[in-house]
């Protein structure tokens, strides 16, 4: 169970400030490596006893500008209701969202971003995204929506170089939209 523990770069690194590159084909073995280490990552920070061990965070999303890389590509390891999802999603390109919002009720975190900033993040409630899959090495189509599509917008966010405080309004973190949806 030796696996890769990431430094994890934080928002005063640069990397997580600019846009990242596209991943070209085929996928080296270093980087192909690396996609499926960071799905390996996600996996055992979610276990407690890892996690406290080896003093990482828990998270659910992880993309490359987050330990170094400017390149295209972020996972995701999360469950939601009854949905397993676990995917490293390369050159991915949101081809349609819905109109209405969502936010989560407690804010959003990132593994980039030590402190907690408090307020609400409005994304899509509902987005398709396409990709290429390194783990089951095909194109893919997913079409998500509530919490996975929250989770995935942020890691897709980080590939441009927006962190999700930027996101906030400044003004009153706190503002409501009735039109969007409480997660």
């Amino acid at each position: 169970m030796l696996m890769k523990l990431f430094k994890i770069y934080t928002d005063k690194d640069e990397v997580l400030h600019k846009k990242a590159e596209e991943v070209s084909f085929p996928i080296d073995e270093e980087t192909s490596k690396t996609m499926l280490d960071m799905v390996e990552y996600l996996r055992l920070s979610q276990d407690d006893e890892f996690a406290s061990k080896h003093n990482i965070r828990s998270g659910v999303g992880l993309a490359a500008p987050q330990i170094g890389i400017s390149k295209r590509f972020y996972a995701v390891y999360l469950d939601d209701k009854d949905k397993h999802y676990e995917y490293v999603l390369v050159n991915p390109k949101i081809i349609s969202t819905s109109v209405k919002k969502a936010y989560l009720s407690t804010g959003e975190g990132c593994l980039s971003v030590p402190s907690d900033v408090p307020g609400f993040v409005y994304r899509y409630y509902k987005v398709t995204i396409k990709a290429y899959d390194a783990i089951t090495n095909k194109e893919v189509t997913l079409r998500l929506s509530g919490y996975p599509a929250i989770v995935f917008q942020h890691e897709y966010d980080h590939l441009d170089g927006v962190l999700y405080y930027e996101r906030i309004d400044k003004n009153n973190p706190f503002k409501k939209d009735d039109n969007a949806i409480e997660i």
